[in-house]
This record gives C-alpha cells, sequence and structure tokens, in this order.
C-alpha cells in the first residue's frame, strides 16, 4: 500500500478523504434522509393516494358502509391530512381535529379481519400507483399494514 491509498479510504497525510456515503430510494433517487413527506412530493401525492384509496372502497361491499358516504370529502380530507402528519408533513390534523386517537375514532365500527384485508387490498393498489421508490413504498407500507392491524377490533 502507498501513501495515495488506505484501506477504507480513511484521510491522513498524503492519502485521499473517504466520500460519504449517501443512501438512495433509487438507483439515481434522492437521498433517503428527511421526511417520507417531502421525498415523495408532500400533499398533493397524498391526496393522490387518498383519493384512489376510495375510488376502490365505494365499489367495496364490505367496507363502503363504514364510511360517511354524505361526507366523502370530509373522509378524504381527513386520512389525507392525517397522513401527511404522521409522515412529517403539516400539523393540520391534529390543530383541527386534536389527537388523532385512531382506536377510538375506529372503535364504532365492526372492523373484521376481512374488513382488514379489504382495506388492504384498496390501499396497497393506491400505494402502487404512486411508483414510489421501492424504498419508500416500503416504509409507507410497513406502517399501513400495522396500523390496518391495530384497528381490528372484531375477532369473529
Amino acid at each position: 500500500m502507498t501513501d495515495d491509498t488506505t484501506a477504507a479510504g480513511a484521510a491522513g497525510p498524503g492519502r485521499v478523504p473517504a466520500q460519504p456515503i449517501t443512501l438512495r430510494v433509487g438507483e439515481h433517487g434522492v437521498s433517503a434522509t428527511g421526511s417520507l413527506y417531502d421525498r415523495i412530493g408532500g400533499a398533493p401525492t397524498f391526496d393522490r393516494l387518498v383519493r384512489r384509496f376510495y375510488e376502490g372502497v365505494q365499489q367495496d361491499d364490505v367496507i363502503w358502509p363504514m364510511y360517511p358516504a354524505d361526507d366523502l370529502e370530509g373522509a378524504v380530507w381527513r386520512l389525507s391530512a392525517f397522513l401527511q402528519q404522521y409522515w412529517g408533513g403539516p400539523g393540520t390534523y391534529s390543530e383541527e381535529r386534536g389527537h388523532p386517537r385512531l382506536r377510538m375514532r375506529h372503535q364504532p365500527f365492526r372492523i373484521t379481519s376481512e374488513a382488514r384485508e379489504r382495506w388492504l387490498h384498496h390501499m396497497h393498489e393506491a400505494v402502487e400507483s404512486l411508483g414510489l421508490a421501492p424504498l419508500d413504498e416500503a416504509e409507507l407500507w410497513a406502517y399501513l399494514d400495522r396500523a390496518a392491524h391495530a384497528m381490528t377490533n372484531t375477532f369473529d
């Protein structure tokens, strides 16, 4: 080894300094640091996600009755604002509705494993429709999957 090279690129007199490592969300994608909200495009992306989700839900005879058909725009806003806030966007949801209290807000509904799986199906299609970078999609999906399982409240 000469003075110009080192194992692991350590810097020193006459040596080349190590280059920082940047974890990226795709081959030429943006840095994986920062909030998911910012990385995937902010409010417009979450709005697209939620609208696509509700397109599927409206066709589902198991879970659509749990949603307020007369206030679909309100439901769209609530889910989008919640997800935006959770992923690092503005705190509008909590400012207008208080703490999310997800389990409490979902308690009046009979959420069976079948309902959960239907919800996950429609949400998965919506997530895939965004064409996110693989790391971002995996991060978002992992949360949605855990949240759906946590909301299940009826096991018959």
